[in-house]
């Protein structure tokens, strides 16, 4: 499935043709490598990065939509794994803190 169709049959854009722009603005990962086109396929079992407005959120991709449906439907698609600015003082790459 192309990548502009699965964000927004998931409901993370709102129109598709917002999903092919965001998916062009290059900020986005796949698999750890960058995209630029919409019509890269994705696949069940893919790891999407995905820059949000205040926070990114990191996906794995669990199954691919039908069609765009309601919420609960597309949130069963994709398992959330992480929000790289849940907490401001932890990043993915920090040291963790030692009390000495």
């Amino acid at each position: 499935m192309r990548i502009d169709k699965f964000l927004w049959f998931t409901r993370f854009a709102g129109s598709r043709s917002l999903a092919q722009d965001w998916v062009m603005a290059g900020h986005m990962r796949l698999n750890g490598r960058r995209i630029e086109r919409c019509s890269v396929g994705v696949k069940t079992g893919d790891v999407l990065v995905l820059p949000m407005r205040n926070r990114v959120a990191v996906i794995e991709v669990l199954a691919l939509p039908l069609r765009r449906g309601p919420a609960a439907e597309a949130a069963a698609c994709y398992h959330q794994l992480a929000d790289a600015l849940d907490d401001p003082g932890q990043t993915p790459l920090a040291r963790p803190q030692t009390d000495t």
